[in-house]
């Protein structure tokens, strides 16, 4: 007989350091996004998975520190500007992105097209710079949009950069669901896409994503060839084809992902 599966353990079980106060006041403030701009408190409590009571609380408390009001018309809570504090203190002094913005710059410049550049959580992919491009482009994505690896460019070109293990693990821990009529799922079928990233050494996705977007991405490497992030090129099938995407600008994006590493790497002091 078989035994029951076991429950997964929640975040903190067994750590007597763990404050599951801070953990639910994290909760509330993941559950706003996207279409959820706006929340009634008993939405609040299913998104953030607690009782409508701890809810409650919960909600007082980021109202009395700023970080939620409520709207009088909706009668709805929402989130205030100072919910991005946290997000700027992160980008605030950030190395590698203060370093790699000129070379992003110019690829944004040469290519006429939008560019990025991304971190992994997780196994996901989050934005932490953009430049669009000058030209009509109808896909908003803001700082701090979050993306999954293994349908974009971007999570390919860092699951290539990774030990083979490490990359099989994040793969597997994937939740693999078809955004478009064009996103990969089979598992095999993804694995040779990261492969094929690996062999010459940046990623692409056809409308995997978002339609009519396609994406080269190139990853940040470290001194210690650790993938530390990742440079994307976005453009249009109304204005290119995946070939011409990868003819024109896939030496320009491996070239910026190249500078960035390099602006990046530490100086030898002077003797």
């Amino acid at each position: 007989m078989k035994s029951a599966p076991r429950k997964p353990r929640p975040p903190g079980a067994r750590d007597p350091l763990f404050n599951s106060s801070v953990a639910k006041a994290f909760a509330v403030l993941a559950s706003f996004g996207g279409e959820r701009r706006t929340l009634s408190l008993a939405e609040l409590a299913r998104a953030a998975a607690m009782s409508v009571s701890s809810a409650q609380r919960c909600v007082h408390t980021l109202v009395r520190l700023g970080y939620l009001r409520r709207d009088p018309q909706l009668r709805r809570w929402v989130l205030t500007p100072r919910a991005l504090s946290l997000s700027a203190a992160y980008l605030s002094g950030h190395a590698l992105l203060e370093q790699a913005t000129t070379h992003l710059i110019d690829l944004n410049q040469a290519s006429g097209e939008s560019v990025s550049l991304s971190e992994p959580d997780g196994t996901d992919m989050v934005f932490i710079a953009r430049f669009p491009s000058l030209k009509r482009f109808y896909i908003h994505m803001p700082v701090g949009r979050r993306l999954p690896m293994y349908c974009t460019a971007s999570g390919r070109a860092y699951l290539a950069a990774l030990p083979l293990a490490a990359a099989q693990r994040l793969l597997r821990r994937s939740a693999l669901l078809p955004l478009t009529p064009m996103t990969l799922t089979d598992r095999e079928q993804i694995w040779k896409r990261v492969q094929a990233a690996r062999a010459c050494g940046y990623a692409w996705s056809d409308q995997e994503c978002y339609r009519g977007d396609l994406t080269l991405a190139a990853p940040v490497l470290g001194e210690d060839g650790t993938p530390l992030a990742v440079v994307n090129v976005s453009a249009p099938t109304s204005r290119w084809t995946l070939a011409e995407l990868r003819a024109k600008l896939a030496p320009l994006l491996l070239q910026t992902a190249r500078a960035a590493a390099g602006a990046h790497t530490p100086r030898p002091r002077r003797r």
